[in-house]
């Protein structure tokens, strides 16, 4: 009994971590101008929100089936996340004149950054 209450209590805090992750980054999103920053705030609900809600998912059932497509849920998101940011990321660099106002670019021998 005591060990299904602690389950429970531990699943109810991660998810409401989760949330608060999401939360915070969708004020973030709101609130920031410039496209990094607005990337940085948004890879708070990719990281900490959605691994939050899916490690508080998985433990909440207990069981082998839900656990495994959670974990595939989450593996699927830790690689696709950040490849998503670096791609949007990297246009940014590629397309915006006005970055060096914003940001310290190093570039290399042949002017690239």
């Amino acid at each position: 009994m005591i060990f299904q209450w602690l389950r429970f209590a531990l699943c109810a805090i991660l998810i409401i971590v989760g949330l608060i992750a999401f939360f915070a980054s969708a004020f973030g999103v709101n609130k920031f101008n410039f496209v990094m920053n607005r990337l940085h705030a948004a890879g708070i609900a990719d990281t900490l929100g959605l691994m939050c809600i899916l490690l508080g998912l998985i433990i909440a059932p207990g069981t082998l089936s839900s656990t495994l497509k959670l974990l595939l849920v989450g593996a699927l998101m830790a690689i696709a996340s950040p490849i998503g940011t670096h791609l949007l990321s990297r246009i940014e660099v590629s397309t915006d004149e006005s970055l060096k106002e914003h940001c310290k670019l190093e570039e290399d021998e042949n002017g690239n950054v």
